[in-house]
């Protein structure tokens, strides 16, 4: 595995033992890193004896943008947070004002959310595997998850006339109704989208080579990924079974019939297993919710200007990457909150990634990192 061309390394030699370690910087220009993460990786030839993450400055100020926008406006920013989940992380929001607020969502409404956020959650997976293949070496798998997910763009541009800022989950509803045909070109969509989940076992779930390099790898006690605040797939994949769907159920969650798939090793291989069992699922949950879609109106009684009474509120939900909590405080008859703060999962994530690394290959680095699915826009807000 390559470093980065711009690297900086020192050696230290402790002349009683004559060993020497080398230090490194991974990132933040090499592809598997995200952009703005890096990794300061000290060696003793190919293992690595310990890590240093650091996070970038990405510098989004989403929480101290919220001070200055109305209610409204604030949708945008969790489109921008987080931003191959745009739907999961609108959602979040505007359930913590409507639930500040008091406001009762139609039935139409909260079917829409669902199938908008599990397609959503879909793609974001999808996304996770052709790149996940990427850092290992594998070139098909992203040619297969990008097809499919171009295919669930294609929807969402349909409802919303945007491919990833969306700003279409509104307080009380949706911005519209569904476009004609949305319900038989969704059924089409799941068609494919199975087709496509076996081609993809074929092509990677199974591979020997792709099973040797994340079995075993990057795995740590079930504890301690508690300890560190991990969720979502991650901490599902080493046997423990939290999924905000199922433990603290939302809009019509406990109506539908799925289960949260969990691993037994918490290794690289788990993690990866957990997110393709979750698109199987996904599938199952937007086709139960189009065959309960109802008639009725998209919106609920809101007032023009959002003015939530004084007092703070919490929600959370479950998104690609785990647990997306808002903490939201009004100050009472202002349209700007007082407060908003983000309890973001890749960010909680990232805590477990320097025990997950210790006594790794190098060339596992990438592996585990990947393993962990992380989105900079949400760590850096």
């Amino acid at each position: 595995m390559a470093t980065d061309a711009g690297m900086t390394a020192s050696v230290s030699r402790d002349p009683m033992t004559e060993q020497a370690e080398l230090r490194i910087n991974m990132g933040p220009q090499h592809p598997a890193t995200h952009g703005v993460f890096r990794m300061v990786l000290t060696l003793d030839g190919e293992r690595i004896v310990d890590v240093t993450p650091h996070i970038g400055y990405l510098h989004r100020g989403s929480e101290r943008l919220a001070e200055g926008e109305n209610f409204q406006q604030i949708t945008t920013l969790f489109d921008r947070l987080d931003y191959v989940a745009n739907f999961n992380n609108e959602w979040v929001y505007v359930r913590a004002v409507e639930k500040a607020m008091g406001v009762e969502v139609p039935p139409r409404a909260e079917h829409i959310r669902l199938i908008l956020s599990e397609l959503n959650r879909i793609a974001s997976h999808l996304l996770f595997y052709g790149t996940y293949g990427l850092d290992i070496g594998a070139m098909n798998p992203v040619m297969i998850g990008f097809r499919d997910r171009e295919r669930i763009q294609h929807i969402f541009e349909g409802v919303t006339g945007a491919r990833m800022m969306h700003n279409y989950f509104r307080i009380g509803g949706v911005k519209e109704d569904l476009p004609d045909g949305f319900t038989p070109a969704v059924r089409a969509l799941l068609d494919q989208l199975r087709s496509g989940y076996e081609e993809a076992r074929a092509t990677l779930t199974e591979s020997e080579i792709f099973i040797e390099r994340t079995a075993g790898v990057g795995a740590i006690p079930p504890d301690d990924l508690l300890d560190y605040g991990v969720t979502g797939p991650v901490l599902r994949a080493a046997g423990i079974d939290y999924d905000v769907r199922k433990a603290d159920p939302y809009s019509i969650y406990e109506e539908l019939d799925f289960r949260a798939p969990t691993g037994q090793h918490g290794d690289c291989y788990d993690r990866y297993m957990v997110r393709m069992l979750e698109i199987e699922q996904s599938i199952a949950i937007v086709d139960q919710a189009l065959t309960r879609l109802p008639d009725g109106p998209v919106m609920g009684r809101v007032p023009r200007i959002i003015r939530p009474p004084q007092g703070d509120v919490y929600v959370h939900g479950e998104n690609p990457r785990g647990d997306l909590g808002v903490y939201l405080v009004s100050s009472g008859g202002t349209v700007t909150p007082y407060r908003l703060k983000i309890r973001g999962p890749s960010f909680c994530n990232l805590m477990a990634l320097a025990d997950m690394v210790r006594g790794m290959y190098l060339a596992d680095a990438t592996v585990i990192l990947g393993s962990l699915d992380i989105i900079l826009g949400e760590v850096d807000r």
